[in-house]
């Protein structure tokens, strides 16, 4: 495991075990409404590290199969398992030991049936191709330094007409290498952000198309005021196109 890898885990283990925010804290404030606070485990709502409610992004209907990258201690997966009802299924996959048990406490506490919590790596889903409706997730793309194999890996499991909806960190102006360089900035959102235009690249190159990139808050930096902003990121895994021709479709 890389040294950035590594010290993301070991802060989000901690993070989990302490049942409080780290990371973002700037960032983490005031996404949810007071009624989507109160309908999921107190430990859920304390332990979310997003930048952004990634379950108000998309029309998440009964029946649906929902994946939620990085799911921490599942505000996202309970809130998105109400929404799909017991006839869906909610996948939430984290790589952290502790942050999994968090979330299947929080999930027992809940009563939520139709949620899996699944343990790996967002470079490398454990789920069969073209499995999924919706793939969520909350400020954690930019946590991996293989973002390329993270929205490949989003596509192969998306069914053909599959979305994509996501919070995110983008950015929007020029960062000091020695941010980048910084690992303690790649575990709070910042250093491993993408620009908003090669998002939109490697979203395109990994095959998504309706891309739409909606900036919604940006943040003051000290050594990049402005520069960094949460964003919602939506994306479309195409359908194939109808058959045509005749005695195609026998």
């Amino acid at each position: 495991m890389d040294a950035i890898k590594q010290a993301i885990l070991d802060r989000y283990s901690a993070a989990a075990r302490a049942g409080a925010r780290s990371c973002c804290d700037p960032v983490t404030s005031n996404l949810y409404t007071d009624d989507e606070r109160a309908a999921v485990p107190e430990a859920a709502a304390a332990a979310s590290l997003g930048c952004g409610n990634p379950t108000a992004l998309v029309d998440l209907q009964p029946g649906l199969t929902v994946l939620d990258l990085g799911s921490g201690g599942g505000i996202d997966v309970l809130l998105a398992a109400k929404r799909v009802g017991p006839s869906g299924k909610v996948y939430g996959l984290d790589m952290t030991d502790a942050m999994l048990a968090l979330a299947r406490d929080n999930q027992q506490t809940a009563g939520a049936t139709n949620v899996e919590f699944l343990k790996g790596t967002m470079e490398a889903i454990p789920l069969p191709d073209c499995s999924i409706d919706v793939i969520i997730s909350n400020c954690v793309i930019n946590l991996s330094t293989d973002k390329d194999a993270v929205l490949r890996e989003a596509f192969r499991v998306l069914k053909p007409g599959g979305r994509l909806a996501v919070s995110d960190v983008v950015v929007r102006g020029e960062v000091a290498p020695e941010i980048r360089r910084s690992v303690e900035a790649w575990i709070g959102c910042l250093a491993g952000a993408l620009e908003e235009e090669t998002y939109r690249s490697k979203l395109a190159a990994a095959g998504f198309e309706t891309i739409d990139i909606e900036i919604w808050r940006t943040y003051d930096h000290v050594d990049a005021p402005g520069a960094f902003a949460s964003g919602f990121i939506r994306a479309t895994k195409p359908a194939p196109a109808p058959c045509c021709a005749p005695g195609c479709c026998a």
